[in-house]
């Protein structure tokens, strides 16, 4: 799925050819998913939500959940608690991929939501929405598992194995920090300014200009519902 959510008019025909391209995960990189995650499941358990603790591994055997309760509860979150719509958004998103965008790197976001035999319509629409709800830009929007077949130039990943295999295959990652995965080194930040940084770094030592930034980046939403900058 390809969709251009940063410059409307030049949506059809848009070309990448020369630009830098960052890939972007959504889940625990841009979107709260285990704070979205922990109030499904608390509310599925009937326990307080603070009663578990932060997602310290890949799985949520911590909170009780082993792998079969993970997809049943997971699909209910997908399709009755309409995670993908309500899911909090980290700080900073929108407005430091305009300003990436507006400096000429082209936004490809890349997640695994599509896992599962069911609910894709939910999962897709829900997805979109919440994109265009806190006003992230994006030029395309790939749903799939594998995300070294996906080209870019560079990544911004929080999974582990993830982040392993795309370094397997001599990209740059950034490790969006999360507590799961403190055990990998590299490249890391802990907010989007620090994300943001670390892209423009990327982008002159691969040799690629950044273009001038426009104004307004204040209101992501807004620059949206006005066609983009």
């Amino acid at each position: 799925m390809a969709r251009d959510r940063t410059h409307q008019d030049a949506a059809e025909g848009a070309d990448h050819d020369g630009a830098f391209i960052l890939g972007v995960d959504l889940d625990g990189v841009c979107g709260d998913h285990e704070a979205a995650f922990r109030s499904v499941v608390a509310a599925e358990l009937n326990v307080d939500p603070a009663t578990l603790g932060p997602q310290e591994s890949w799985d949520y055997h911590a909170w009780g959940v082993d792998d079969e309760a993970f997809m049943r509860i997971h699909r209910k979150a997908v399709l009755e608690y309409r995670m993908f719509r309500t899911m909090p958004v980290l700080d900073g998103v929108a407005e430091a991929l305009w300003r990436l965008s507006d400096a000429g790197v082209w936004i490809r976001l890349i997640t695994h939501r599509l896992y599962a035999n069911w609910g894709h319509q939910v999962a897709v629409s829900d997805t979109v929405a919440w994109l265009d709800e806190h006003g992230i830009p994006y030029r395309d929007l790939c749903l799939l598992g594998n995300k070294p077949q996906v080209e870019a130039n560079a990544y911004v990943e929080d999974a582990p194995h993830n982040v392993e295999a795309l370094r397997a295959t001599g990209n740059p990652v950034i490790v969006f920090d999360q507590p799961y995965n403190r055990s990998l080194g590299g490249l890391r930040a802990s907010t989007w300014a620090e994300v943001e940084e670390i892209v423009l770094d990327l982008v002159v030592a691969a040799g690629t200009s950044v273009q001038g930034q426009f104004t307004g980046v204040e209101d992501p939403t807004g620059r949206l519902r006005s066609g983009g900058g």
